[in-house]
């Protein structure tokens, strides 16, 4: 006897576009990591970006300091678990799963790759790729998917939904890390990028751990 299939986290729909996002994401992330290996200088792209973020009033500052927040430990942790609570309210532990590993998978990849790129920022602080960014960007992705799936949305509104989440949120987080002088343009984008690639194949391997998304069998 075939009972209904355990909802997964990735819909079936968005594993084709994802799939190639996280694969040019992943060639993106190592691109930039081999271009700026070592070293502790803006290129040519980063001083135009940041010469033009600079340009924002004194006030903005403000915003970006509080979109900073959300990408520290206390900030970050509150999200998380806010989003892990709501999970298991509605009886959705893979998807709880999910939030965790996502974004705690994405972080981690993030760390791993600036000990392995080495570049610098304000003298010996590690700055590729930006660990705030990949970290709001992977959270975003993770909530745009459950709730891709909640509704039951299509191919193309599920696709447009996940990665507008993506570059809003990456964006925003990315703008504050530049207007603040924490990292270069390009580490940005290496950041949001990271979250990209990792969190597609998380969500994969969720639901290929916990056979959700597969007919039980009885």
């Amino acid at each position: 006897m075939t009972g209904r299939p355990a909802p997964g986290v990735l819909p079936p729909a968005l594993r084709g576009p994802l799939g190639s996002v996280a694969g040019l994401a992943a060639l993106v992330v190592v691109a930039l990591g081999v271009r700026y290996a070592h070293g502790s200088k803006p290129g040519t792209v980063d001083a135009w970006l940041r010469g033009a973020v600079d340009g924002a009033g004194p006030s903005w500052r403000y915003v970006a300091l509080a979109m900073d927040f959300l990408g520290e430990p206390v900030g970050s942790a509150t999200l998380v678990a806010a989003t892990v609570t709501g999970c298991l309210l509605l009886r959705r532990p893979h998807a709880a799963v999910f939030v965790v590993a996502g974004v705690g998978l994405t972080v981690g990849t993030a760390t791993l790759i600036k000990s392995l790129v080495g570049r610098t920022i304000h003298g010996d602080n590690l700055s590729y790729p930006s660990g705030h960014t990949a970290f709001l960007t992977a959270f975003s992705l993770v909530v745009a998917l459950l709730v891709t799936g909640r509704l039951g949305l299509g191919r193309a509104a599920g696709t447009l939904l996940v990665l507008a989440a993506a570059l809003v949120a990456g964006g925003a987080m990315g703008w504050a890390q530049i207007a603040l002088g924490a990292h270069y343009p390009t580490d940005v984008l290496g950041g949001g990028c990271t979250a990209l690639a990792v969190t597609s194949a998380t969500a994969w391997l969720v639901d290929r751990t916990t056979n959700a998304g597969r007919p039980k069998h009885h």
